[in-house]
């Protein structure tokens, strides 16, 4: 538990996220996808800082395991190998666009190489259909569903080539069972809807629409009283969901910025050289916001993200978005499948320690007392 005397300003208390109360649980880890992506930052976000052009970031999926019966269904598969055959529409934007794209295993070798039997994987959840999340279903057996938002069927089903224009691949469900998830109106977590995938409360799909047709996220609950919320695009960077006013910046940082010297003093970095960055000044706001035209909904997709902020604001939520860089870090502390869950995530403290490394992309802005642009681009468009 933090003290409200760390923050630069005062926090504000956040809602409850009133999540039922269960003692079943699920294990959950977390896979390096081996993708990385490379793009202009300015598509996705922004106003821009000095030095911080490009997102450039992994792509995490999840293997998570019903504790009570031994189920598994993975959440997300990063990007396919063999990405050049995706489906023709996505490699062209690719390619158009100069984004830098490298994978070196798809996400079913991975799990092979350490023992896990595929055929043990009783469903597959997109977050969403962009290519960073849908992996390769095809390499998984055809008892292996695909799960996918409210809307995937009428947006994107054909897909091609049956649909030549289609922005997905037919094969990705052909000869599985594709399962477009509903959201019961009366069960909720947080402000989001959401299906209790196994009926105990252990873990539950997510409905958090804006930043694709059929956006979901993730709750997996850890312990009895603590959860991991995958966040998949929700964000795509922490200064999109971080500072907030149930969270501010605290006076103090503990950043590993070495070489960077005007933002190190007595081992910790001052917040507020970072408020001086930002083009609106202040400790509790996040940093960006979304391009007009990269979310399929952009009013829905800053809604998520405020929805987002409440789960971000409590003790008892780890949130992980897909691209989190910095949770590659030693400094997050997070161990990576095959080696460990994230199960203990909050009695290793995870969340506080990996919270506010994103604010290492503006230590050279901070150390140059260099100003965010204040003007916003349009992004770029990829709607099917």
């Amino acid at each position: 538990m933090s003290s409200v005397d760390e923050y630069m300003v005062p926090p504000k208390a956040a809602p409850a996220l009133n999540i039922p109360p269960s003692n079943s649980t699920v294990s959950v880890k977390i896979i390096d996808s081996t993708s990385w992506i490379k793009v202009p930052l300015g598509d996705l976000f922004g106003p821009s800082i000095p030095g911080h052009d490009y997102l450039s970031c992994p792509a995490f999926a999840f293997l998570i395991e019903h504790a009570p019966s031994g189920r598994k269904v993975l959440f997300d598969l990063g990007t396919r190998r063999d990405w050049e055959n995706l489906a023709p529409a996505i490699v062209n934007t690719i390619k158009s666009n100069n984004w830098e794209l490298t994978v070196q295993k798809n996400v079913s070798e991975i799990l092979t190489d350490n023992g896990v039997d595929l055929a043990s994987i009783e469903a597959i959840i997109w977050s969403h259909w962009h290519y960073d999340h849908t992996g390769d279903p095809s390499t998984f057996p055809p008892s292996t569903k695909l799960i996918v938002g409210p809307g995937f069927k009428d947006a994107l089903v054909p897909g091609y080539p049956v649909n030549k224009d289609s922005l997905v691949l037919e094969t990705d469900w052909k000869g599985r069972e594709l399962v477009e998830v509903d959201f019961p109106s009366d069960l909720m977590v947080g402000h989001f809807k959401a299906k209790d995938y196994f009926g105990d409360g252990s873990f539950y799909i997510v409905d958090a629409p804006g930043h694709a047709v059929g956006h979901i996220c993730g709750l997996a609950r850890t312990t009895p009283d603590s959860f991991v919320f995958m966040g998949g695009d929700a964000c795509h960077h922490g200064g999109e969901y971080r500072p907030t006013e149930y969270l501010p910046l605290p006076k103090k940082i503990d950043l590993n910025v070495s070489g960077v010297s005007r933002i190190r003093s007595q081992g910790f970095c001052p917040g507020s050289v970072f408020c001086d960055v930002f083009h609106h000044h202040k400790p509790n706001q996040e940093v960006y916001i979304l391009t007009k035209n990269f979310s399929h909904d952009t009013d829905r997709a800053n809604l998520t993200i405020k929805y987002l902020e409440e789960f971000d604001a409590s003790d008892d939520v780890f949130v992980i978005i897909a691209h989190d860089t910095h949770l590659l870090s030693k400094e997050a502390g997070v161990e990576y499948f095959p080696h460990g869950t994230l199960n203990d995530w909050k009695a290793k403290r995870l969340n506080q320690k990996a919270r506010w490394l994103f604010l290492k992309d503006f230590a050279d802005a901070a150390d140059k007392g260099l100003k965010q642009a204040t003007e916003l681009g349009e992004g770029i468009v990829l709607k099917p």
